[in-house]
């Protein structure tokens, strides 16, 4: 029996419920192959500037950008990995290309996402679907340091939210996510769509 992807494992090890067209994007990735989408995002980053030093140094791991644009084309590109799927966002802004690297994996408790090129955040996602669309929701944060996994205190680690839908008037994929945080607001965002397919061959980020 083929190994099932993290997104399987935490949602039970069945899609059906998914939109036809978002299977293949949360399915286990064959041996050999590697899952590319290729869109624009509508918004990326926040208005807040006073949010951008400290996004600044999340950038130099790959984790969010101290940007606020409209209209960002971008690649995204999923990769097969052990018990995970290991993924990079570029994200080709006005200034140039930046990378975002995550990687997405599950265990008995559900989804894990580790952040940025050291995975040095950690971050579990409860998973459900609703309409036939895929929301992921952080209910924890942690942080590993000189070994150590610590858990960041409730009140002040920020919620992402993610919605992964397709649309069958324009044949594409959206998604939109938020980072939030009690008594602020929205601190990051992204929401655009793209087209979604299987290929074969080395990817090219």
């Amino acid at each position: 029996m083929p190994p099932l992807s993290p997104y399987e494992v935490a949602l039970g090890g069945d899609l059906t419920a998914l939109h036809p067209k978002l299977r293949a994007y949360f399915a286990a990735i064959p041996p050999g192959r590697h899952g590319v989408g290729r869109g624009s995002f509508d918004t990326v980053g926040t208005p807040r500037r006073w949010l951008w030093p400290v996004l600044a140094v999340l950038a130099r791991d790959g984790v969010l950008f101290p940007v606020w644009q409209q209209d960002v084309p971008f690649l995204v590109v999923n990769r097969p990995g052990p018990a995970r799927v290991d993924a990079v966002r570029r994200f080709e802004f006005g200034g140039g290309a930046r990378d975002m690297v995550d990687a997405i994996g599950a265990d008995a408790d559900g989804l894990t996402d580790r952040l940025g090129r050291s995975g040095r955040l950690e971050a579990r996602l409860d998973g459900r679907v609703v309409d036939g669309a895929l929301h992921l929701t952080s209910s924890r944060l942690f942080l590993h340091h000189r070994g150590r996994r610590v858990s960041v205190p409730r009140w002040c680690a920020p919620l992402v939210h993610l919605t992964e839908r397709f649309d069958d008037g324009d044949q594409r994929q959206h998604v939109r996510v938020t980072v939030t945080l009690p008594l602020v607001g929205t601190l990051y965002e992204y929401a655009g769509s793209f087209r979604y397919s299987i290929e074969s061959g080395e990817p090219s980020v």
